[in-house]
Order: C-alpha cells, then structure tokens, then sequence
C-alpha cells in the first residue's frame, strides 16, 4: 500500500514539475528598459559607489542612511545633467 501511494505523489509531483517548465517556457520576453529607466539605473549605480566610497574613508555623518543619501546624490545628478 505505501509503495502505491509513494509511486501516485512522485507521479503527482513530476506530472506538476513537467507543467511549470511548459508554463515557464510560455511567458513573453522581456522589453527593453526605457531612456529614463536607464538613466537612473545608472544614477543609482553611480550613488551606491559613492556610498560606498564614503562610508568606507569615514566622511558620512553618524545619522547617515542609505535612502537620505540616495535622494540628496539622486538630486545632485540628475541638476548635472540638465546643465
């Protein structure tokens, strides 16, 4: 009896696998990033190396975060690239 109900749930359970890798292979491809999506990946890529850069040398205040320095290094680049 055991080895029936074994052999039914590992059927079960690669009969559900074979399904999700169908289902997976299904899904639409991926679109490109737009314009403004890039520019501030690239902001956020520029600002985490100055985060890092800073919090490593010492020069961040003691109440320093992550998300006060995102937007204030947010702020500073993009005024860079509109002048």
């Amino acid at each position: 009896m055991n080895r029936v109900v074994s052999s039914a749930i590992a059927v079960a359970m690669a009969l559900s696998m074979a399904g999700t890798v169908e289902a997976a292979g299904d899904t639409k491809p991926k679109r490109e990033p737009t314009p403004a999506q890039t520019a501030a990946r690239e902001r956020m890529a520029r600002c985490s190396l100055e985060w890092k850069d800073a919090k490593a040398s010492g020069k961040l205040e003691k109440d320093a975060n992550w998300p006060k320095f995102w937007s204030a290094c947010n702020t500073r680049l993009k005024s860079e690239t509109k002048a």
